[in-house]
């Protein structure tokens, strides 16, 4: 029995089921139609957007980097706004604007426009709706931060392995134009009216999350030191903090390295001497186990402490950066890839969950947004290094043993960094 304002009433099963739950499918939804706007999601259209335009690689090259920077700075700004105004009306709004950019760049015939709307599917896609996803989970889970995470994760890995080829289809079969205006059209009469109708902004006292969990309960740490909630503590003290920079930081160079790697890894392999047949083979192998690497991740980040297993994964993706450039068969670049997916996996669920986790729910959409915006900067100049690397010297090997020296310096840091101190009373900013 449960008792509120003075009397009892039964626990039913709609009672104990967790409408977080709800919103966390809402959430991975979100995610996935942040594709438009994503590296992975603009290769499935470059080579024909390219020939209908008659564009030439460096030119799209400059365009992308400069629009994927210049959307790095939305993720700081809806964060703001989410903070404000809530989840709800928030997600509704960037989803339909998402949506009718997507629209618009369908129908794009010169260079300016397409700038434009790259620039805004980057801002309102990679950018803005990936904060808002990610973030109001936070706002609806507690001491199950982690569970959410990484069911979070799972749907999402999900979802983007079933619209990559589905995209794919639609843009061989009827062209990029077309397959844009789908998802477009998908994303302002199916994501916003999903968000509006389903998506409330926080809890109340009726909605108990599992285990009973309440911020106070986890702040005294009765779930464990590894799993406690630390007191909600403002964006400006947040980053203010070292473990806010090592986890921001080591994230951000996952991304690094996973953009330049997606980008180029059909011309990495066939440097190793593999065909295409095998890059298509790791981007399976890759999907797979970076579901594993949620699942553990999501197992492990209540007992162990978030640092290590940030060190953990970081440390598998510096051995990968080294082996990389020496893999002789396809079984060394299987395991290389399966490598890859269980470090990505982990890095996904700890950047999910850890701001929460260390700095609370009060200005979690800042926070949330300060640390994306390092990440999205981070995935836009993966590339370019690489490709430099290339050009400087004729081979891909002396960058991954550069980027390996950095991500091991962060990993050690990792292991080094102190969870932040529970604040004093925290003044309004």
């Amino acid at each position: 029995m449960d008792s509120a304002a003075g009397f009892s009433r039964p626990v039913t099963a709609a009672a104990r089921f967790y409408y977080g739950w709800r919103v966390v499918l809402v959430a991975a939804a979100a995610m996935v139609g942040t594709l438009p706007g994503r590296t992975q999601g603009l290769g499935l259209i470059t080579e024909p957007l390219l020939r209908d335009l008659a564009l030439d690689r460096v030119s799209y090259a400059q365009i992308n980097l400069w629009a994927t920077l210049a959307g790095a700075l939305f993720a700081i700004g809806i964060g703001r706004l989410m903070d404000r105004f809530g989840s709800r009306a928030v997600l509704t709004v960037v989803a339909l604007l998402l949506g009718a950019v997507v629209c618009l760049m369908s129908q794009s015939h010169g260079v300016a426009g397409l700038a434009l709307w790259i620039t805004l599917t980057r801002g309102f896609g990679q950018s803005a709706l990936s904060v808002v996803s990610i973030a109001m989970i936070g706002h609806w889970f507690v001491r199950r931060i982690d569970a959410a995470m990484a069911v979070y994760s799972v749907v999402l890995s999900v979802g983007f392995m079933a619209a990559f080829p589905a995209v794919g289809w639609l843009v061989q079969a009827h062209g990029w134009r077309a397959a844009w205006l789908a998802i477009g059209l998908t994303l302002i009469a199916g994501l916003a009216p999903l968000a509006w109708l389903i998506v409330r902004d926080a809890p109340t006292d009726l909605d108990l999350e599992p285990d009973g969990g309440a911020a106070a309960t986890d702040a005294a740490g009765t779930s464990g030191p590894h799993h406690a909630i630390s007191p909600d503590v403002s964006w400006r003290a947040a980053i203010a903090t070292p473990a806010f920079w090592v986890f921001a930081i080591g994230t951000a160079l996952y991304g690094l390295v996973a953009s330049g790697i997606g980008l180029f890894n059909e011309s990495i392999l066939a440097e190793r001497g593999f065909g295409p047949d095998i890059y298509y083979q790791t981007l399976a192998v890759t999907a797979m186990t970076a579901l594993a690497g949620n699942f553990l991740a999501g197992f492990l980040a209540s007992r162990v402490a978030l640092g290590r297993l940030l060190s953990a994964s970081l440390f598998i993706l510096a051995i990968g950066l080294v082996v990389l450039p020496h893999v002789e068969s396809k079984a060394q670049v299987m395991e290389w890839a399966a490598a890859m997916g269980v470090a990505g996996g982990t890095v996904m669920v700890l950047f999910f969950s850890v701001w929460p986790r260390f700095y609370g729910r009060r200005d979690l959409g800042r926070i949330q947004g300060a640390a994306q915006a390092l990440t999205v900067v981070a995935s836009a100049v993966g590339p370019l290094l690489l490709a430099l690397c290339v050009a400087w010297t004729g081979s891909y090997a002396a960058m991954f043993r550069i980027l390996a020296a950095i991500v091991t310096a962060v990993a050690l840091a990792a292991l080094a960094v102190a969870r932040p101190q529970a604040p004093g009373p925290v003044r309004a900013v």
